[in-house]
């Protein structure tokens, strides 16, 4: 069986691009073949601000959204977040989304494909992979990162990516791999 990989749209407003590219993402793992592959919209969950009463160490979840939340990231071997930056920052939801589990995001590999404009969402990525790392994820230091990304959509309303993204995309997914295989080891402690 696959390890399974969840590709994470992180951002929920109106207009957004994240789903166009994380279903790119999606068709080009699957062609990989070293995950079983999901896309999770964060706008589709609608975690509301974080409103557990509990610490989420203790994982008394009272809310049927958090249980929801956390059974589907418990799913996950691998992650790879789409990142768009706001204000220099990832989006508040990605954050809530963290903050609402613990246990759940240890000892799993992460990767961001950051997208914006000159910068390509590079502050908001590292700002992220921060964050990550405090969840006990593995955040790799490879990623993909899309500078003026608008350029890619096609007038079809498609990512189409150029040999660069397609590479970054290749060392990502055969990091996730290896990374996945050596936590799996920590996991299963």
């Amino acid at each position: 069986m696959a390890p399974k990989l969840f590709t994470i749209v992180t951002s929920t407003r109106p207009g957004r691009k994240g789903p166009i590219m994380a279903q790119w993402f999606h068709d080009y793992a699957t062609a990989h073949g070293g995950f079983e592959n999901e896309i999770v919209d964060l706008a589709e969950m609608g975690l509301p601000f974080f409103n557990e009463p509990n610490h989420p160490r203790m994982q008394k979840y009272e809310h049927e959204h958090t249980k929801k939340w956390s059974a589907k990231i418990k799913e996950a071997d691998a992650f790879v977040f789409m990142m768009p930056e706001y204000n220099s920052f990832p989006p508040a939801e990605f954050t809530n989304a963290l903050d609402y589990l613990f246990y759940e995001w240890n000892y799993k590999p992460a990767a961001i494909f950051s997208y914006g404009g000159v910068s390509a969402g590079t502050r908001s990525a590292q700002i992220a992979r921060l964050h990550l790392a405090s969840m006990r994820m593995t955040p790799l230091p490879e990623g993909i990162n899309v500078p003026n990304f608008a350029a890619h959509i096609s007038d079809e309303g498609k990512f189409v990516a150029n040999e660069l993204i397609e590479a970054s995309a290749k060392t990502v997914l055969d990091e996730l791999k290896i990374w996945n295989e050596g936590l799996q080891v920590i996991r299963k402690k």
